[in-house]
Order: structure tokens, then C-alpha cells, then sequence
């Protein structure tokens, strides 16, 4: 028998028609009660538990965050060490997450790109595994399965919502969305301006590496989407839209003061579509949204941001 996945079903639950400028409940999938933080468990554990199950006796991830903070969960259930390669724009608060979930943390480059470029070649220094914290087929699938507990509800839902970064979620509600025989329904790919890596690439009909990352929202923070992102369009609906910090900030303090759930400004992403962008939403009757999550936010956090943005 396959091992237990390391990620939880996490809750589902439908707004009030009121709650935004859309004027239609929405399903909210709340990845941020995952017990490392956001819907990362879900394809990183995936990942990792392959990698352990093909005998690897250690792993190595590069990442912001979320991703790390993932790894450090999963190898912890799994036995194995674990480390994790952070840009230097990765907070100290956030190294201090990851290190107290139980990986060891090296702070390697200015970008991601040079920590993960790092990170695979300490990798294969040590003949230990590497994890991809966005583009890989397993973390694809393991995403996918957010669909497939939504679809087990039996909830109907005629799109989703969803914030890109890397575009390791993407792909997964694509791929999750093909395997329930939901090829139709539509996805509504989310950056904040300044991370808009997938958005700047399809306008340009070719992949654009952004020449810095200018967002709050870091965990949006790939300058590259990877190619298989890219080519998700041309097999399946969808749209790319943006928001600002602001907006994204807004929607994380809205939900927060009506859920008492904190996300980050990634996640905020998604969530203020429904305000900043409501005619788009009201071609659909039942809107599904991915709270992803995510670990890079405090009530101090949100107190500068609504301080600075609004």
C-alpha cells in the first residue's frame, strides 16, 4: 500500500454573497490549515516521500519559504535530514521557521535562482535527493489532490481561483482539475505587480525572466515560470490577471478580520480578486478559491503593510 500522504484535507467553506464585489459565494479550500502552512505540503510531501521510498537518506530544496518550511515537515516525518537553501531576501524570521521545523538552513545568493542552483549542486556533492520547490510532475500531483477533496464534497465549482509564483500550484489544480474530468472549468492565475512572471510571459508569447522581483508578495517571487507553466494555455483555459500589493494586503486584512486566519500577501493574491477584478468573477455562479497560505506573515507584518499600502 502507498504511504499516508503527509498533508491534511483541509476544510471548505462558502462565503456569503456579500463578502466581496463579486456578488456570489465563494468556495474558499483553506490550504493555510495545512501543518506547515500552506497547500506546499501537499506536492512537497509527495516528493519527498518518493525520493525516501527510492532510498534517499537525505534531501536538499532551495526556497523563500514555504516550500523549505514544507521540506523540513516532511523530512522530519520521514526521518531524514534535511537542508534548505534561502536567498538572502529571505527574512530572519522566516530561516528561523524553517530551522525550528528541524532542517538546517544555509543562506546562499541574492535570488532564488543562485540558492537553488546552490542547493542542486550540494545535492549531487552528497549523492543526496533534490527537491524542486515548484517544477516537478510528483509535486504537480500532489497539488492536484486540493481538487480532489474539493470534488469528494461534492461542491460544485465552475472555476478556480488561484496565486501563481513558480506555477507549481497551477499545474497541480490543472492537473488535478484533467484527472475528475474537469478539462472545462477555467483557472484564474493570480500575481501581485512585480512578480508577474507567467502574466509578462504570455503577453510576450515567449518565457520572460523578470529582472528583479518588486513585490511584498516574495513567495510570488520566481523570476521564471517554469516551461511546463508556460504551456498550460495552450491545453487549458486560463486567465492571467493582476493586482497590487495594496489590493493584496486589503484582501489578507479582510479575511483575517472575517475568518481569523492569517495568509500573506501570495495568498492575498488570490483573495482580492473577487474585490479588484468583479466583473471577471460574475461570469461564474459558483467561484472556487485556493487559500494557499502561507508562513511569511505576522499581525505586525500586516500592521506595516496596511501602514505603508492603504
Amino acid at each position: 500500500m502507498p504511504a499516508a500522504p503527509l498533508h491534511l484535507d483541509t476544510p471548505l467553506f462558502l462565503t456569503s454573497a456579500d463578502y466581496s464585489a463579486a456578488s456570489r459565494p465563494l468556495w474558499l479550500k483553506l490550504d493555510a490549515l495545512q501543518p506547515a502552512g500552506s497547500f506546499k505540503l501537499r506536492g512537497v510531501g509527495r516528493l519527498c516521500q518518493h525520493e525516501v521510498e527510492n532510498g534517499a537518506k537525505e534531501i536538499f530544496c532551495a526556497s523563500g519559504g514555504n516550500a523549505g518550511i514544507a521540506a523540513a515537515y516532511a523530512g522530519r516525518a520521514l526521518g531524514v535530514p534535511v537542508t534548505i537553501v534561502v536567498p538572502q531576501t529571505t527574512s530572519e524570521e522566516v530561516r528561523r521557521s524553517i530551522a525550528a521545523t528541524g532542517a538546517a538552513v544555509l543562506v546562499h545568493g541574492s535570488v532564488f535562482d543562485e540558492a537553488n542552483a546552490h542547493a542542486v549542486n550540494l545535492a549531487a556533492e552528497r549523492k543526496a535527493a533534490y527537491v524542486h520547490p515548484f517544477d516537478h510532475p510528483l509535486l504537480w500531483e500532489g497539488h492536484g489532490t486540493l481538487i480532489d477533496e474539493v470534488v469528494a464534497r461534492g461542491a460544485e465549482f465552475d472555476c478556480v481561483v488561484a496565486s501563481v509564483g513558480g506555477g507549481g500550484l497551477l499545474a497541480g489544480i490543472v492537473a488535478g482539475l484533467k484527472r475528475n474530468g474537469l478539462d472545462n472549468v477555467p483557472v484564474i492565475a493570480v500575481e501581485t505587480e512585480g512578480a508577474a512572471s507567467f502574466h509578462a510571459s504570455l503577453a510576450a508569447d515567449e518565457r520572460i525572466t523578470l529582472p528583479a522581483i518588486t513585490s511584498i508578495a516574495n513567495s510570488l517571487g520566481a523570476r521564471q515560470v517554469a516551461q511546463h507553466v508556460f504551456d498550460l494555455p495552450r491545453h487549458h483555459p486560463i486567465e492571467s490577471v493582476t493586482v497590487t500589493d495594496a489590493e493584496a494586503v486589503a484582501a489578507c486584512l479582510k479575511f483575517a478580520d472575517a475568518y481569523r486566519i492569517l495568509v500573506e500577501p501570495a495568498c492575498g493574491a488570490a483573495l482580492a480578486v473577487a474585490d479588484t477584478h468583479p466583473d471577471l468573477l460574475a461570469r461564474f455562479k459558483n467561484p472556487l478559491i485556493e487559500v494557499c497560505g502561507g508562513i511569511g506573515v505576522s499581525l505586525d507584518k500586516l500592521k506595516m503593510w496596511r501602514e505603508r499600502l492603504l
